[in-house]
């Protein structure tokens, strides 16, 4: 089968165009940039995606991150098919949501209750009402280069000044809903103390994703999020960890628990659903304990807690905590780049990674750790392109922006991995 063959891809696309904003549900799904329709999958196992084309391609997407075991893992669809024959939905209380957040609260120290949702968006939303509810106070600071998904107060730039009124990045966002963000730049202590000294008194919280990993990766100093921890601590503002990413993904308890960060809140996604839409945000009992029913915060959904999204959730961590699927996640994946590291800089690029996340990105001049948004190479945006097309027709699937980073599963067996060098070193060495 030709791997660049589009031939039903195409004509599906231009029937998308007429019904959905873009052709697509989700921006980065349109390709929007690299010049060709976007790919229309219609199956997938393992380490692969199948397209309607009929090409087969190694997937180090993996659904942006969701999917740790890899697509249609076995033992987690045997209990989604359990829970389809038992019921869908409640609506009401039942033990599925109950069990995963007994394994949630019995494994992170710092999380004590949670509530679940239906999106990382949903629990970051409402992990900023109950920060503004419980401390009393109205702004909350975030990053530059830190996405917290499409929640309106977090859909901001920087404004002029370091300390300054955040504009609105979207469409949509109301200049003063946008002023009760303030931007602060990653890995600055200096820069952050001085947004604390002239707002401090009124920061209710302060969000991080931990591990920076949506535009790029952008691995932070343990000793800059501690800094975090303190000035919340000393100013009596909530830390709140944005590990919708990073949670269940570098480890059991994430970057808050391997460093320690004991954030105030935390909110997870991604592989806590096992591929179904599941979020939540959790913490101390006395912070959550002003969520409704019990507290004044309100926040509710009538399809939180699928018992679907949770038995696959459960399973999912149930058989990575089994596997010591971590362990063997990150050994492939530095066995992985350590092999397409001398390829990429000898085309002026270079690959970053963390646990099982990576990142092909230009290579920096003075091979120093990306850490911020200000320190990414021009001409980011080219490069990628060229490399993204020519893996397509090698049936190597990656994030089609050159800001999303990849992922590997357990379903990544060290053949597939082989396969996967094979196919990208070749394209490399045929790149000008």
């Amino acid at each position: 089968m030709n791997k660049s063959d589009l031939s039903q891809s195409e004509p599906l696309f231009e029937r998308a165009l007429k019904v959905a904003p873009g052709g697509v549900h989700s921006p980065v799904r349109s390709f929007k940039g690299l010049e060709r329709a976007p790919i229309f999958f219609k199956s997938a196992k393992g380490a692969y995606l199948t397209s309607v084309d009929g090409v087969k391609y190694i997937d180090f997407c993996q659904s942006f991150g969701p999917l740790i075991l890899g697509h249609l893992d076995e033992d987690v669809k045997v209990k989604v098919h359990e829970m389809i024959d038992t019921a869908w939905s409640f609506g009401a209380c039942e033990p599925y949501s109950l069990e995963l957040a007994e394994f949630i609260t019995a494994q992170i120290p710092f999380v004590e209750k949670v509530r679940f949702v239906s999106s990382g968006t949903e629990a970051v939303m409402s992990s900023l009402r109950l920060a503004r509810a419980y401390t009393g106070k109205t702004k909350v600071i975030k990053f530059d280069g830190c996405y917290h998904g499409h929640v309106d107060s977090l859909l901001v730039k920087a404004g002029s000044g370091l300390a300054g009124l955040s504009a609105a990045s979207s469409a949509g966002v109301s200049q003063a809903v946008a002023e009760e963000t303030l931007i602060a730049q990653l890995d600055d202590e200096a820069g952050l103390e001085r947004i604390f000294q002239e707002w401090g008194h009124d920061i209710a919280a302060v969000i991080i994703e931990p591990l920076p990993a949506n535009y790029g990766l952008l691995i932070q100093r343990k000793d800059f999020l501690k800094k975090i921890k303190s000035l919340c601590a000393k100013h009596k503002s909530l830390f709140i960890s944005d590990e919708v990413i990073s949670g269940f993904r570098v480890s059991l308890t994430g970057m808050s628990g391997d460093w320690l960060l004991e954030p105030d809140l935390v909110c997870y996604g991604k592989i806590l659903g096992g591929g179904f839409p599941v979020g939540c945000y959790g913490g101390r009992k006395e912070i959550m304990d002003f969520v409704a029913p019990l507290g004044p915060v309100y926040q509710a959904g009538t399809l939180s807690a699928n018992p679907i999204g949770m038995r696959a959730g459960l399973e999912t961590l149930k058989k990575m905590v089994a596997l010591n699927g971590w362990q063997t996640l990150n050994e492939r994946t530095s066995y992985f780049v350590k092999q397409l590291k001398p390829f990429l800089l000898a085309k002026n690029l270079d690959i970053s990674h963390f646990a099982s996340l990576f990142w092909i990105h230009e290579r920096v001049s003075d091979s120093k750790p990306i850490r911020e948004i200000t320190s990414i190479p021009q001409g980011q945006g080219e490069k990628f392109k060229t490399l993204f097309l020519k893996l397509l027709d090698e049936g190597v699937y990656l994030a089609p922006n050159a800001y999303e980073v990849g992922f590997l599963s357990l379903a990544h067996t060290d053949e597939v991995l082989d396969l996967a060098i094979q196919k990208i070193t070749k394209v490399l060495s045929e790149m000008k």
